[in-house]
């Protein structure tokens, strides 16, 4: 092909030019690009807060590469369909994109590979979501690690290559084909009213993900170690999102990390092998691509974890009378979030309290987290479930009362979210669906379930299966 053939460049949770594998590659072959985000059946299917958070992502994406001389091309359908249009309308060279490791993802991108190249297309995919790929972690017997510790053994002494800086040169092509309007995607649409709410709580973009990471490692890393379960402090990086859909790149927040722990910063070890849970929750997703449907363990096929049920009904609308998890869950419907200690007091309580299967709660996250990470939330769920790999103890039932007492001893989370007096309190009634008819007026449920009582009903319900 002429050098004057462009190459397209299929971007999907990489929306950013710094650390960028696949960019820098292109960018060096002096050809001109044409950045193609793809709106297929496999992106539609996201649940609400998940899709509105990457219209936002796209936006800001977009406007990114209009600065740099660029544009981001717009297509919705599925992407073999959408990509060979492309290759006919621009006579590109070839096709490029990062990779992803869920197993839709994969068959996707596996098909499309190989349709382009059975047509004589050049078809290149590239690392860049993760540290470490799935398939390149492997144990002394050649297969997947199954538990934490032996894979950030075998993980932390690895090399990482250096982030690629954003290219200084970056062309576009003479003539640009069409592109859909972002707007008219209406990816936020199934928000309804809480998009609005939770716009107040996002940044979307690169600079603002860098400046987020910088603010951490220039204070709050110090005490990470000690304060990263505390709900009623900002002591986390708070990246989540914006790793989510790729942008800020895991080789430059990781490097960051192990200069603040060369000089000194006492909790950029604990932020490290925080990033490592990320990285073996991607292992296993990869490895055993049916973790977010499926029980891990199969022996906990049979527990009588009930369905949706009412009492979830109430979980859903922060409505259970237990004040930790009530206050969790509205942080959630105001800022697309929750905290990670909280996740797992939530978590806890639907699956041990009320019963509930783990797949009600999964669901329910993957709607309404701005950060929705397929693997992160099915690993999440399994292990406080039991059912998972590297597993908590079966039989370990958080308390939310005690665990409100000792990670929020001041209550200063629980009044933030439930008093109905402060702006974030009342936004909950506003991000909320109308339907719910919920309002600062509607009174204070009695709890759903008394907690030693809920706790003994699950004990049993354990040893029954153990039995």
């Amino acid at each position: 092909m002429p050098m004057t053939a462009p190459l397209i460049l299929w971007f999907r949770r990489d929306l950013r030019l710094a650390d960028n594998p696949m960019l820098a590659a292109a960018a060096a072959t002096g050809r001109p690009l044409i950045p193609v985000f793809v709106l297929d059946p496999e992106t539609e299917a996201m649940g609400a807060a998940p899709k509105w958070r990457l219209g936002r992502a796209l936006e800001v994406f977009g406007a990114t590469l209009q600065a740099k001389g660029l544009r981001l091309i717009l297509r919705r359908g599925p992407a073999q369909e959408v990509l060979e249009a492309l290759l006919a309308e621009t006579g590109a060279a070839g096709v490029w994109w990062g990779r992803l490791y869920d197993g839709p993802s994969v068959a996707r991108d596996t098909a499309v590979k190989a349709a382009l190249r059975g047509q004589g297309v050049e078809a290149r995919s590239f690392a860049g979501h993760l540290l470490h790929e799935p398939f390149a972690v492997e144990t002394g017997q050649g297969g997947p690690y199954r538990v934490f510790t032996p894979y950030w053994n075998a993980i932390r002494g690895r090399p990482v290559p250096l982030p690629a800086p954003v290219p200084k040169a970056l062309r576009g092509p003479a003539d640009w084909p069409s592109s859909d309007v972002l707007g008219d995607w209406r990816l936020g649409a199934a928000m309804r009213r809480g998009a609005a709410v939770l716009d107040a709580h996002i940044r979307p973009g690169e600079e603002a993900a860098r400046d987020r990471l910088h603010w951490f490692l220039d204070g709050p890393v110090d005490r990470y170690a000690e304060d990263r379960n505390r709900l009623d402090r900002d002591a986390c990086s708070g990246l989540s999102d914006w790793l989510t859909w790729g942008e800020i790149g895991i080789r430059e927040v990781w490097h960051a990390a192990e200069r603040a722990a060369f000089e000194g910063r006492a909790g950029a070890g604990a932020f490290l092998r925080e990033l490592g849970w990320r990285e073996f929750a991607w292992h296993l997703f990869y490895h055993f691509p049916q973790m977010d449907r499926a029980n891990w363990r199969e022996d906990w096929d049979a527990f009588p974890w009930r369905g949706d049920n009412p009492d979830a009904e109430r979980w859903r609308r922060a409505l259970t009378g237990e004040p930790v998890v009530d206050a969790a869950l509205r942080e959630m419907y105001v800022t697309g979030r929750m905290h990670n200690r909280a996740r797992m007091i939530v978590a806890s309580y639907l699956t041990k309290h009320l019963m509930t299967h783990w797949r009600v709660g999964l669901d329910w996250f993957a709607d309404c987290l701005t950060d929705w990470d397929p693997a992160s939330n099915a690993m999440g769920w399994q292990w406080v479930a039991g059912s998972g790999p590297d597993a908590a103890p079966y039989f370990r039932v958080f308390n939310p009362a005690s665990q409100a007492e000792k990670f929020d001893p001041e209550g200063r989370y629980r009044r933030r979210w439930l008093t109905g007096k402060g702006a974030e309190a009342l936004s909950y009634y506003e991000a909320v669906p109308k339907s719910w008819a919920l309002t600062p007026a509607t009174p204070t449920p009695a709890p759903v379930v008394d907690l030693a009582q809920g706790r003994a009903r699950a004990l049993a319900a354990y040893a029954a299966r153990k039995a």
